[in-house]
């Protein structure tokens, strides 16, 4: 099977390596609408716990309450990415774990950063969706067409980009801090956008990535693969944007 680029760490080149060339039965293999499916019933799995954990900050407008809501979404998703993405097979059954323990962490961080900046999680998800349906009609149009080349820079900017914040957060425990990452000014302004526009690009590579997925047979449960890696990016996407407006906002 041809090998497949994403900048997207969970939809890797070597994704389909290790797959059944040819899954017997019309089945058994994996589709776009199944995909899709999955990836709506992810959404729907964020959603549902993220308003849990919104509301709990909203009547206590205590930030103790949802911390750890904080943690176990954010280290748990971390873990489970992790094993999902080293055994595919399993995502049927991990992918929606993940998107429940990612709709905990963000629910409670969109609602901390809403009370600060009133209104700025409506447009956070207004630009998201819009960003992801502009970029699927311009895939679907084929006025991007997610080159090798385009798909190498892709990745390897966004493997610089996740380097960079892993540093930063293992420097945060000794109290050191790397620059732009929260810093409101223009430097940092312009590093968030950066941040946004790496984003979209991995979704049309990712859109790239599920297309192929296709169009090679992958077995079924690459549905729910593909769908997993596609939240991964739209949840950053989101968290990117946010971020921006937030900095923009700040005095």
């Amino acid at each position: 099977m041809a090998l497949f680029k994403s900048g997207n760490p969970a939809l890797t080149k070597d994704t389909f390596n290790d797959l059944e060339k040819v899954v017997q039965g019309d089945e058994n293999i994996m589709t776009l609408q199944g995909t899709v499916n999955k990836t709506g019933l992810l959404l729907l799995a964020v959603i549902v716990p993220a308003l849990y954990t919104w509301n709990l900050f909203t009547t206590t407008l205590d930030f103790a309450t949802i911390t750890p809501y904080l943690w176990t979404g954010t280290i748990g998703g971390l873990i489970l990415a992790f094993i999902i993405v080293f055994n595919m097979d399993w995502s049927p059954f991990l992918a929606p774990v993940y998107a429940i323990l990612q709709g905990l962490c963000l629910g409670g961080f969109s609602a901390a950063i809403n009370h600060n900046f009133p209104g700025i999680v409506m447009q956070a998800l207004l630009l998201t969706f819009g960003i992801c349906m502009v970029l699927l009609i311009i895939y679907k149009l084929k006025i991007i067409k997610p080159t090798e080349n385009f798909k190498l820079i892709v990745a390897s900017a966004t493997g610089g980009l996740a380097m960079y914040y892993l540093v930063n957060i293992g420097l945060s425990f000794a109290g050191v801090e790397l620059p732009f990452i929260h810093e409101n000014n223009t430097g940092g302004i312009i590093f968030s956008l950066f941040a946004v526009v790496l984003a979209s690009m991995n979704l049309v590579v990712d859109f790239d990535f599920i297309e192929q997925g296709v169009e090679g047979r992958a077995p079924k449960y690459m549905e729910w693969y593909g769908a997993f890696g596609l939240m991964v990016t739209i949840i950053w996407l989101y968290v990117e944007i946010l971020r921006l407006l937030a900095k923009s906002r700040k005095k």
